[in-house]
């Protein structure tokens, strides 16, 4: 049965129109495999000799231990945003003499087979070589190598148990990003030294390879959990049921100011509040508000204004980037039918223009207090907020018109978070690297003033050429169109 199951499965994944229709990105996203792995494998190979350099005085494989702690957050919080469970169409299988059981193990030892899971194999490896070169015992090392892999599976089970649970609630990421602060929190101020349970832990592994057993029962536990979570859900009929709640209606009147795209903007307002994809953003554009709050306040950031602009795109453009980051796939069930009505599509794309401005209006005016570290990072927040209106608004609009993939936004179901795909990557670097670039070279070059007026300027000739950049994008969203409405109707 595993064998049909792989033998679907490369079919499925080589005759989707995604495949066939972005083989450019699949290849960036090879090169960018290779280029994580060859940097994993170089940081296995040095961590030795570098830890020995900064740590003269320490045993090194004790100092990498302690630092494992912070590892195994990171690569929660990493998994979580970049790592989803395994896609594998069940319904067609539910009607055969298929045991249930049977798929859920399947998806879930697919999931153990992760790039994400072979990744850090590239560090663990070289460094538990290096060990045994500079005269650590054989078997010390090797029982503490296979301990890192089962960690690397139980943080893969684990990542999943949390998307299932966050994926039940309105907040999200936040409980994740509470739970990890605490815990960093408590081993900062050293109430609970967690970077010492876990170090001391490995090396009682690597000195006394019994004591393997306990990660292993942890992993076992972990993937049982994932086993009852995903067979609890799969059955044939679940999709069918539906959650009946009472409908809040809000008072958009006041979008009627807007002329003809009016009736749009009210389209995505409702969906905003009304859907729980869409609702998971407002927590995090209240989070991200207080970003320059890790930065501003330390002496370090404050003697290094080039750094301001960076912080101030993010601050101010964080319900652009989440939100025009998916346009128009936030409409990707209902595409056919709204490119089927008699409607100018600049309208449309007019409309969530308009949203992504105004919130970088609004964000704006809400990170004023600021000025109390400086006014220099008001001044900073105000040309990034000009940049985000006049050419980063832009830029991800057109980057929108690559989506291909579709988002369910009536899908209740744990780990559900479709719609990820390449070109949210790749819009990144003219979003942020772009700005920070030009922000940083014209800072060292000709002063912070001179900078941050160059970023303004910039944004006021995207706002000067806004009907001309508009008509381009929506020239692109119509070539677009039919390859669109041909990948949101399918199930990707």
């Amino acid at each position: 049965m595993i064998k049909h199951f792989l033998n679907l499965e490369w079919k499925q994944y080589f005759r989707s129109s995604y495949w066939q229709k972005n083989i450019a990105l699949n290849i960036l996203l090879v090169f960018f495999a290779l280029y994580f792995v060859a940097l994993f494998l170089s940081g296995g190979f040095i961590l030795l000799p570098a830890l020995k350099k900064l740590y003269p005085d320490e045993d090194p494989f004790i100092v990498a231990n302690s630092f494992l702690f912070f590892w195994i957050i990171g690569d929660l919080l990493g998994r979580f945003f970049l790592q989803k469970l395994p896609v594998m169409s069940v319904k067609p299988l539910l009607t055969l003499p298929i045991k249930r059981s049977t798929v859920v193990n399947f998806v879930l030892g697919k999931s153990a087979l992760s790039f994400f899971n072979f990744l850090p194999l590239f560090a663990i490896i070289p460094f538990s070589i290096m060990l045994i070169r500079d005269g650590y015992a054989t078997s010390m090392v090797l029982p503490w190598m296979l301990t890192m892999v089962i960690i690397v599976l139980i943080i893969n089970f684990l990542n999943f148990i949390i998307e299932a649970f966050s994926a039940e609630t309105e907040l999200s990421i936040l409980p994740l990003l509470l739970v990890s602060g605490v815990l960093f929190g408590l081993d900062y101020f050293e109430i609970v030294s967690f970077r010492t349970l876990i170090g001391d832990g490995l090396i009682s592994i690597a000195n006394n390879p019994v004591l393997i057993v306990i990660p292993l029962l942890i992993l076992l536990v972990s993937y049982w959990l994932n086993y009852k979570l995903l067979k609890d859900k799969l059955f044939l009929d679940s999709s069918l049921k539906t959650k009946v709640q009472e409908v809040k209606a809000a008072d958009l009147s006041w979008t009627k100011r807007f002329g003809d795209i009016a009736p749009f903007m009210q389209l995505d307002l409702k969906l905003i509040w009304r859907n729980k994809r869409t609702k998971s953003m407002l927590p995090l554009v209240i989070l991200f508000l207080f970003y320059g709050l890790i930065f501003y306040p330390q002496e370090t950031y404050q003697n290094q204004p080039w750094f301001y602009a960076f912080i101030g795109i993010f601050v101010t453009g964080i319900f652009l980037i989440n939100f025009g980051q998916f346009i128009p796939a936030w409409d990707s069930s209902y595409y056919k039918m709204l490119m089927s009505q008699n409607i100018k599509y600049e309208q449309y794309l007019s409309s969530k223009f308009m949203l992504m401005i105004m919130s970088v209006v609004i964000l704006f005016v809400l990170s004023i207090p600021y000025v109390y570290f400086g006014w220099k990072i008001l001044l900073a927040h105000f040309a990034a907020a000009i940049y985000n209106i006049g050419v980063n608004s832009h830029v991800i609009l057109f980057g929108g018109s690559f989506n291909r993939k579709k988002i369910d936004l009536d899908k209740k179901a744990a780990f559900n978070y479709q719609g990820t795909g390449a070109v949210q990557w790749i819009i990144g670097f003219p979003l942020m690297l772009l700005p920070l670039g030009i922000f940083g070279i014209s800072y060292w070059a000709l002063g912070f003033e001179v900078a941050c007026t160059i970023l303004a300027i910039l944004g006021i000739v995207g706002i000067v050429l806004h009907k001309k950049l508009m008509t381009i994008i929506t020239k692109r969203y119509l070539n677009s169109k039919y390859k669109m409405i041909d990948a949101f109707s399918q199930d990707n």
